[in-house]
């Protein structure tokens, strides 16, 4: 079987081929970087016109690359949720069209929990059950996750998600976007004990995020620095000052994956989204599970930042019989399940998250 999964989400625009496997034959990304780098950020219409533009050559070329046409396809996947509400219409409108002309199954996949589905499909063995952590530009949310179809949220970000913090502490130092790329390049030669700043929930027994505090404090200290450097930072201080946040958010995000993993009883991580491609995070998880004897999964970097393949998670959806009916919409909330974090075995409830 075949099936062509379809994102655009936010300010990517992908498609992949993949099989019931599930094996990645094609996955392309157009990126509209570009696009928006202007602008510090992704500017929603924009995306949407150039997802408007992209698509169907991004189709075009991963038939070509698995060497199929599209009377080959057995079943349209695409991601319906969460995302910015216009960019998610172009792609499950063209993702409709094609399961009616085709006359396949449509399979809708939530594009956080393909996140961490990302690890199943690059390990090639079974991850599940698990915490998952997805850390990304609009999402920092931990799960329990006891199938690729069973995920219960037990905490996200109650404001900033941390990649969002990491473009903002871009823009503050003058590092371009997008900002964690950037900020983790100037941070390689810093010191990351140079500057306190602070981790918020650090301690807490909760599994909530927050990283507005550290961005004021970022700004704020920028403000105290330049003030006493005649209105400018030397490149040592701007290293010092990325190293020294970035290491403040790691440390959060470490430590509440072990606190969850602690509160399920489980002894398996996985890890996805833009966030995740971050060296120092993988290696400091890496060393932090390992103390544990728990395991650590992190898909490769392409698999990480949006793409098409991780709706590999529709392969789940078409053994389980979830098929999508053609009135699917466009989700940009997505409306998920609460866990308890008390016990493992509480009954969840319903919740809006993210």
């Amino acid at each position: 079987m075949y099936f062509l999964a379809i994102e655009t989400s936010c300010d990517e625009t992908a498609a992949a081929i993949f099989d019931e496997r599930p094996a990645v034959l094609a996955s392309v990304v157009a990126s509209q970087t570009d696009l928006h780098a202007r602008f510090g950020g992704v500017v929603p219409e924009v995306a949407a016109r150039a997802h408007l533009q992209r698509l169907l050559p991004v189709v075009d070329e991963a038939l070509r690359q698995a060497k199929l046409s599209l009377r080959d396809l057995d079943a349209i996947a695409v991601m319906n949720t969460p995302g910015l509400v216009n960019a998610l219409l172009v792609g499950v409108s063209a993702a409709k069209t094609l399961a009616i002309t085709l006359d396949v199954p449509l399979l809708a996949v939530n594009h956080i929990e393909a996140h961490i589905y990302a690890c199943r499909l690059a390990a090639q063995t079974q991850v599940f059950p698990c915490v998952g952590l997805v850390v990304s530009g609009g999402h920092t949310s931990l799960f329990r996750c006891r199938g690729p179809l069973d995920f219960a949220l037990l905490g996200g970000t109650i404001d900033d998600a941390a990649g969002e913090a990491f473009d903002k502490a871009a823009a503050m130092l003058g590092l371009g976007f997008p900002g964690g790329p950037a900020v983790e390049r100037e941070a390689a030669r810093g010191n990351p004990q140079a500057f306190a700043l602070p981790r918020s929930f650090l301690r807490d027994s909760r599994l909530d995020f927050s990283f507005s505090g550290l961005k004021t404090a970022l700004l704020y200290l920028r403000r105290d620095l330049m003030a006493a450097n005649a209105g400018s930072l030397t490149p040592e201080i701007r290293a010092d000052l990325a190293a020294s946040f970035q290491e403040a958010v790691v440390d959060v995000l470490t430590a509440k994956c072990g606190r969850a993993l602690d509160v399920t009883g489980l002894d398996t991580l996985c890890v996805g989204g833009g966030v995740a491609a971050n060296g120092r995070l993988r290696a400091t998880l890496l060393a932090a599970t390992g103390e544990r004897g728990a395991r650590l999964y992190i898909p490769p970097l392409e698999y990480c930042t949006d793409n098409a393949a991780m709706a590999a998670l529709a392969v789940e959806k078409w053994k389980a019989g979830d098929w999508a009916s053609l009135d699917l919409d466009a989700e940009p909330t997505y409306l998920g399940r609460r866990a308890s974090t008390a016990s493992a075995n509480e009954p969840a409830v319903h919740s809006r998250f993210d």
